[in-house]
């Protein structure tokens, strides 16, 4: 499964924090495409290519996962479990973006391997340096595996 590493979805469903995330990673520069859900079932549907995400060219596999903890439905744990389980996807770096600083959130992420977890600042400058460190890292430093059909 082929997936270009300049392009992120992000799984938020705060509108405002999915805004806020989407100008700094703008601002940042370096992703191509930056594609938004708002729940876990809708961020596992364009994993798969299934219902309204049916056309893989139009949503191609991303090559970073942000995603949020807490999420209506499916949470954020249960997306990230399977994307871990699935030959196909495990390989995509997933960056629990959220507002908890519970140990057991932490704990949890990393135990379902996570490949990094941040918590969301409360002012918008310290946000935007954050995701500009995450952009540059993931973007530009990170090297990720070469995948094969």
């Amino acid at each position: 499964m082929d997936y270009e590493p300049s392009n992120i979805l992000l799984v938020e469903d705060e509108e405002a924090h999915a805004e806020l995330t989407k100008r700094a990673i703008r601002k940042a520069g370096n992703a191509n495409r930056l594609d938004i859900v708002s729940n876990g079932e809708q961020a596992l549907d364009y994993l798969y290519n299934r219902k309204t995400y049916a056309d893989k060219e139009k949503y191609p596999v991303p090559g970073l996962i942000l995603l949020d903890i807490k999420l209506p439905g499916i949470d954020g744990i249960d997306v990230l479990k399977k994307i871990k389980e699935d030959p196909d996807l495990k390989r995509i770096p997933v960056i629990m973006l959220t507002t908890s600083e519970r140990e057991d959130d932490i704990v949890r992420s990393y135990e379902n391997y996570a490949n990094s977890y941040l918590t969301k600042p409360v002012g918008f400058k310290a946000f935007e340096e954050k995701i500009a460190h995450l952009d540059f890292y993931w973007m530009i430093l990170n090297k990720p595996p070469v995948v094969e059909d």
